[in-house]
């Protein structure tokens, strides 16, 4: 038991005047942003591309990956705020039962690769002008270490908890108004996207792989999503009615991806940039 910690955070943010706090789940998001813009930029300036396709890059980015992973956690998790709470879907408020400023909360990895896909084709079309695998094969790199932080922002929420457990390593997520431990699953989950990061950096920097088109995107479906797979094995399920399923929700949205990413990857040897 002397590994067991009790987690209870005395607020989930910084709170500024009125009912106005700027959350630590908000906090990581930009903070992921803000460090995918720097390792963003060390590449394009590898590639030799300009500051103002970099600045461009950077807009697309934001728009669609939250706008996707906000619309894929509603879609596949929460659809009742289509019509119980439609703005909300949108906003950083909540106006049913009463009007409060949230934050960006309830985010989705699987709706947020989809944005990403199709602001990457959208900012490729107009502005890069290359081959859309070119520029998601690159900017899969900081991608991949935003996700670490967006999952130490649910630990923040003590959301997407694990299962109960024995093990020396368990939390006590005092929010929750519990007193035994459960698996720290968010926690998992970011150990393991440290490593796909870092195989990713690697694979990037120090290989010619990123001159295959598709190879660096089909490494991260593969191990981002195989990570998430294996990860889910100890969370509590999201949607109760598909706890009991032989995988749950998050698993199976993640299987097209990992194929994906194998696909990919074999593929990408017969087509060099």
């Amino acid at each position: 038991m002397f590994l067991q910690i009790v987690w209870d955070p005395a607020s989930e943010g910084i709170h500024l005047f009125g009912n106005f706090t700027i959350y630590y789940y908000s906090l990581m998001w930009i903070l992921a942003f803000t460090i995918g813009y720097y390792l963003m930029k060390a590449i394009y300036k590898n590639e030799k591309l300009s500051q103002e396709q970099m600045d461009s890059l950077l807009m697309y980015s934001i728009l669609g990956i939250m706008l996707g992973a906000r619309l894929g956690h509603v879609i596949f998790y929460q659809p009742e705020l289509f019509r119980d709470d439609f703005l909300s879907i949108f906003l950083p408020f909540r106006f049913n039962p009463s009007f409060e400023f949230t934050g960006f909360r309830g985010l989705a990895s699987h709706g947020a690769a989809i944005g990403m896909i199709v602001s990457m084709y959208l900012y490729n079309k107009k502005i890069l002008k290359k081959s859309v695998l070119w520029i998601l094969d690159r900017v899969v790199v900081p991608v991949s270490i935003g996700a670490v932080f967006v999952r130490i922002g649910n630990f923040f929420n003590s959301e997407m908890v694990g299962y109960p457990t024995d093990s020396k390593f368990g939390i006590i997520f005092k929010k929750l108004g519990e007193d035994f431990p459960r698996h720290p699953g968010q926690l998992y989950e970011a150990f393991g996207y440290i490593f796909v990061f870092l195989i990713l950096f690697y694979t990037y920097w120090k290989t010619t792989k990123s001159n295959q088109q598709g190879f660096m995107l089909g490494l991260f479906f593969a191990t981002l999503w195989g990570v998430r797979f294996i990860v889910e094995y100890f969370k509590e399920a999201q949607v109760e009615e598909r706890a009991d399923w032989l995988f749950n929700t998050g698993q199976l949205l993640s299987i097209p991806f990992i194929l994906a990413g194998i696909y990919l990857m074999v593929r990408s040897s017969k087509h060099p940039v």
